[in-house]
């Protein structure tokens, strides 16, 4: 049987740097299906749907909630064609009522060991509504290498560069931060894969350059200690969220390659300052994640801490609006309070008002968050920032041998530098 797989488009943010990753989700999924089943993938990103390929059922991965609303409509088109659609990924199970008013079914949780029962249901023309897994998790081990082999790689690059590969090295968190849907959507249970399985999915990609897009690796720090520690001989250079504050762990993470991480800056403490540094003294660049329009600010706040960005010297900053996605203590707040004004999921994308706050208005908000991503990059865009760190990474690759020349004449026309 033959399996179209589409990871719908979004809208990117005005403003921004626009350059597109190959997506984790979909290719983790089309590793669980059965090996019979002939998968072809279409990310709407970076190509266009050809709806009148022959195939005998849809996949429609979704992450995130500004993907819904076009899933919804590829969905409706497949099945004017009598073509059934089945819908999963993080997005799905946030919006999982509506979603199924558009789909043949849907899939909640993780894929591993159940594909096979899908699939089988589907050929028997029995194909539930809803199969819910969330509560139930496939055993970590099931996890195999992605299906890497689905991308066409050359239209994952941004004026030259080669974007990084997304691997997982575990999944759930212990945390539940208040804006955030992982608890729901993973579990609390942090869940580290097998070191043999990781070794063994990291051994599959030939792209040197990645992002670990566990939620977190500051979960459990003997087990951070291992992953790196197994990591260093691999000489991969990668991205990811927040890592331990701990000199032996950030050590070991320097050895094993970390280029830079994401690291939230939620006020302008003395923690957050020397925590930057930190990292910095490691050889290790900060990316700020910023969240704009919680509660505790008002208008001050705020623009005292785009002004502390600028003094502790974050290599980037990505700002977002507070925006309560489905499923988060945030919304469960909002939502009961009534201070939801909007209600399209098009404009659930981190970076449009889309509820009342509780300081300011939604339209201050809005020009604020304006202000700071105008303010931080005022000096120095966020390609030329983004150029140091590529400089710096490829130091560190041409020192261990495992460089490889990019197209040098391209980048020194789109960058105005060369990084090597």
């Amino acid at each position: 049987m033959k399996l179209k797989l589409i990871y719908p488009k979004w809208n990117k943010l005005p403003g921004q740097t626009t350059f597109n990753l190959p997506p984790h989700g979909p290719v983790v999924f089309a590793a669980a299906l059965p090996d019979y089943v002939d998968v072809v993938f279409t990310d709407e990103n970076v190509q266009v749907i050809d709806f009148d390929e022959a195939c005998d059922l849809v996949a429609i991965s979704m992450m995130l909630s500004t993907q819904v609303k076009r899933g919804w409509a590829i969905a409706d088109e497949y099945r004017k064609r009598g073509i059934k659609v089945i819908f999963g990924g993080i997005a799905t199970m946030l919006h999982a009522e509506e979603t199924i008013t558009h789909a043949d079914s849907v899939f909640l949780g993780e894929a591993e060991t159940r594909m096979e029962q899908v699939i089988d249901d589907w050929k028997k023309g029995e194909l539930k509504q809803v199969y819910n897994f969330m509560l139930k998790h496939p055993p970590i081990e099931s996890i195999g290498p992605a299906r890497r082999d689905l991308y066409q790689k050359d239209l994952y690059n941004h004026k030259g560069v080669q974007m990084v590969d997304l691997f997982h090295a575990s999944r759930g968190c212990r945390f539940s931060c208040y804006p955030c849907a992982v608890s729901y959507l993973g579990g609390r249970s942090f869940r580290p894969r097998p070191m043999d399985k990781v070794l063994e999915e990291l051994a599959t990609i030939d792209n040197n350059r990645l992002f670990v897009v566990d939620n977190s690796l500051a979960q459990d720090k003997e087990w951070e200690k291992e992953l790196f520690k197994e990591m260093i001989p691999i000489k991969k250079k990668w991205i990811s969220h927040t890592i331990d504050d701990d000199p032996k762990i950030l050590e070991l993470a320097a050895q094993a390659g970390a280029w830079y991480v994401y690291q939230a800056v939620y006020d302008t403490s003395d923690y957050i300052k020397e925590r930057v540094k930190r990292y910095h003294d490691y050889g290790i660049g900060v990316e700020g994640t910023i969240l704009l329009g919680l509660d505790s600010q008002t208008e001050d706040d705020i623009k005292r801490l785009i002004d502390f960005l600028l003094e502790i010297k974050l290599d980037l900053a990505e700002f977002t609006v507070m925006t309560p996605f489905p499923h988060t203590k945030a919304w469960d707040d909002i939502s009961r309070q009534g201070r939801i004004v909007d209600h399209d999921w098009d404009h659930f994308n981190a970076g449009q008002v889309v509820f009342t706050p509780k300081h300011i208005s939604a339209e201050r908000l809005q020009e604020l968050y304006d202000y700071a991503w105008k303010t931080f990059y005022k000096d120095e865009s966020q390609e030329e920032k983004m150029f140091h760190l590529l400089s710096a990474v490829t130091s560190r690759e041409i020192e261990d041998g495992t460089y490889r020349p990019r197209n040098r004449r391209l980048i020194h026309k789109s960058f105005g530098k060369d990084i090597g």
